[in-house]
């Protein structure tokens, strides 16, 4: 498996969307204030929340989304079990498709985890 440089993708990302941001900034204001909401503590935490965005871009096949997503979960403290049960549940619900991008998804932690 050749595996991505995922710190790379996500400075690649945030640089491309750089000028979208100025040009639309109340747009990326409110995509900002509802991630900010949606991702706060309540009655599921934060890491439970992440985990979930993390599943979702497993199944719709982001590179970019499970890099984002890893990273906010490895700052909330996942762990390498936790990352894998949830991984489980993915392949579960989406078959083969989810299992390569569950790889993709344990690349980056592995990457991310040790620099």
């Amino acid at each position: 498996m050749q595996t991505k440089n995922h710190a790379q993708l996500m400075q690649d990302v945030n640089d491309v969307l750089g000028p979208f941001r100025s040009s639309n900034k109340e747009l990326m204001q409110g995509f900002g204030g509802m991630a900010k909401a949606a991702m706060t503590d309540g009655e599921v935490s934060a890491k439970h929340k992440e985990l979930m965005a993390l599943a979702v871009g497993i199944s719709q096949h982001c590179s970019a989304c499970i890099a984002f997503h890893m990273k906010a979960l490895i700052g909330l403290g996942v762990t390498r079990g936790e990352l894998e049960e949830t991984l489980a549940v993915c392949v579960y619900m989406g078959g083969g498709p989810s299992l390569m991008y569950s790889a993709e998804a344990l690349a980056t932690y592995d990457e991310l985890t040790s620099s």
